[in-house]
């Protein structure tokens, strides 16, 4: 089994955006701006957020972070995206989800410019994913696909089985490996008889945020495991039991500890998987600022 080392992928494409925005910045005199709206006090959300505008100031990146009360209404909400639709210095907007209950997230998201829609979560963006006419794509997705990429495994004619039917993951990377020639189920909470679909899976994606869901004998000798879940856990019996050695130390010092879907026995049965944390997580930021660089090109009418 070899290890799926997103963390390792993650530094390569950011040395290849620093690098890109460089040239750029010298050729155009301009570099790529993203905004990041954030409604209310999710502490997550505020890390991950603070982690987004951190990565970008490495990057060359110019990064505006705009936080709300979760008072703020709707109208007043959709009137800021608007004037970052009309900044011509904005390339990317992203609204931190979730959103506090009382908004209508659809209703929000919707007022988001397509060409500025950084995470690729409108309706016509995901269209033109499953229509395979586009270059932007949703960040975990993307990130998945780069690290597949990166250690030469090629899914054409793979039987590949995505747990999970989120807009955000499950749909749109089911449709990405359709479209690069895999032959893709999708599993949720109301399929049945569920091992027997992961059992005949060459390339098994999951993203649905129950520790050591996956147990060993779901799994099929020699495939390739990837690792969606990031899952919080607190109690000793459940790090023991779910978390590499890593993680159980992590717990003894604070408390808590971070596992995947996958139950670590499947490991010693996969050809690869990618570890939590270290795996997919690293490439979701990574891949949003790839987004940003892309949609900037984009303005500048220098994709090809």
């Amino acid at each position: 089994m070899a290890i799926l080392e997103g963390k390792r992928v993650s530094s390569e494409i950011k040395l290849q955006i620093i690098e890109e925005i460089n040239i750029l910045k010298k050729t155009t005199g301009k570099v790529p701006g993203l905004s990041v709206v954030i409604v209310g006090e999710n502490e997550a959300s505020k890390a991950y957020v603070k982690s987004k505008d951190r990565m970008a100031s490495e990057l060359g990146i110019k990064s505006n972070v705009i936080e709300f009360d979760e008072n703020i209404s709707s109208d007043k909400l959709i009137q800021k995206i608007i004037e970052l639709n009309e900044n011509d210095e904005v390339n990317g907007i992203l609204i931190q989800l979730p959103l506090p209950k009382k908004f209508n997230t659809w209703e929000i998201l919707d007022n988001i410019n397509p060409d500025k829609d950084v995470d690729c979560l409108l309706p016509i963006n995901l269209g033109m994913i499953f229509l395979n006419r586009t270059t932007i794509f949703p960040c975990t997705p993307a990130g998945i696909l780069k690290i597949l990429d990166f250690y030469n495994i090629n899914v054409s004619g793979m039987n590949a089985v995505v747990v999970g039917r989120s807009f955000i993951v499950g749909k749109p990377i089911a449709t990405m490996l359709t479209n690069k020639n895999a032959t893709v189920t999708i599993c949720h909470s109301k399929t049945k008889n569920l091992a027997d679909h992961l059992r005949r899976a060459n390339l098994l994606i999951s993203a649905i945020g129950r520790p050591g869901f996956i147990s060993e004998d779901m799994v099929k000798e020699g495939s390739i495991l990837i690792d969606i879940g990031i899952n919080y856990i607190n109690k000793k019996d459940d790090v023991n039991e779910y978390c590499v050695e890593s993680q159980i130390k992590k717990f003894d010092r604070k408390g808590y500890a971070i596992t995947g879907d996958i139950h670590k026995k499947a490991y010693k049965k996969a050809s690869y998987y990618t570890p939590v944390p270290g795996g997919v997580g690293p490439m979701t930021v990574t891949m949003l600022m790839y987004n940003t660089l892309q949609l900037f090109k984009k303005k500048q009418n220098l994709l090809k």
